[in-house]
């Protein structure tokens, strides 16, 4: 019965050793399960701020793409307006050059004329 007895002692001594080897193991996995999940909640928490700034991000190149386009819309107001006075101030420039030959003109006339009063005014006073 001693001899039984020391054997399942024995054997209890060694079930224990494996228990407390089991147990220490479940406290490891426990540890590294509960650091899994810490990474993981960490990972998700990084997921949902890019996801949050990739919304941002994409409102305001939404934003610049609809300031773009109102300046894109209002720099071809601007040429159309340019070009309109572009056209304006051509045909002022060509109705300027058109008086200064009429001028040119009138004053050689002019002096045409003067001089052909001068010359009657110099016949008359010689008759």
């Amino acid at each position: 019965l001693q001899k039984e007895l020391l054997k399942y002692k024995q054997e209890a001594r060694n079930l224990q050793g494996i228990k407390d080897a089991l147990q220490q193991r479940l406290i490891q996995q426990d540890a590294s399960v509960l650091q899994l999940k810490q990474e993981l909640l960490r990972a998700n928490m990084d997921k949902e701020e890019l996801h949050n700034q990739n919304v941002d991000l994409q409102r305001k190149v939404e934003e610049r793409n609809r300031l773009l386009a109102e300046y894109k819309k209002e720099l071809c107001q601007k040429d159309r307006h340019l070009q309109q006075h572009q056209t304006k101030l051509d045909e002022m420039l060509r109705q300027l050059s058109e008086a200064n030959y009429q001028q040119v003109d009138l004053e050689r006339e002019l002096e045409h004329r003067e001089a052909l009063l001068a010359h009657c005014m110099k016949r008359e006073a010689e008759e």
